[in-house]
């Protein structure tokens, strides 16, 4: 049986991309609790927020595909153009789409609330795109991920050396 490699494979960059997606959405959680003084799991499963973990995710995606292949290499380019489309779109399209959903939920409840009616009607999610920082707070986080993931042996031999 052969052996399984890890390091230096596609599958160091998937776990990289979904490591750093995880990380970011725990911290969202971790976020939340410290500064609503309350636990809401739901925000796990909620996209916006600090950090964005779309970004978090493509960019370790990109980042370990440089570390492996390249920073020159055909494979970093595609990445890297693909987690700039994401960056781009969390930021802006996505951030527009949640702001036109504000004004619409403002705008119905404006609307019941003058004709004293009560009709069910269905509250669009607002928090869907991200701010810039937070999108950059992602950025920070995905590369910060796949450089802990690929040299880990050589930060616990270091580690190990200072005790």
């Amino acid at each position: 049986m052969q052996n399984f490699s890890f390091f230096n494979t596609g599958y160091e960059a998937i776990i990289c991309g979904l490591s750093a997606a995880i990380i970011a959405q725990l911290l969202k959680v971790i976020i939340y609790i410290i500064t609503h003084r309350k636990i809401n799991f739901k925000i796990f499963t909620t996209t916006g927020g600090m950090p964005s973990s779309h970004t978090a995710g493509v960019v370790a995606l990109s980042t370990s595909v440089g570390i492996i292949e390249g920073f020159s290499s055909i494979a970093f380019a595609i990445s890297f153009g693909f987690s700039l489309v994401v960056m781009q779109d969390a930021s802006g399209i996505r951030r527009a789409a949640g702001k036109t959903a504000a004004t619409l939920n403002r705008l119905v409840d404006e609307f019941f609330s003058r004709n004293h009616e009560v009709k069910p009607y269905e509250v669009l999610k607002e928090l869907l795109g991200h701010t810039p920082l937070e999108v950059f707070c992602g950025m920070l986080l995905g590369i910060v991920v796949p450089f802990m993931v690929h040299y880990h042996s050589y930060l616990k031999a270091s580690l190990q050396h200072l005790c």
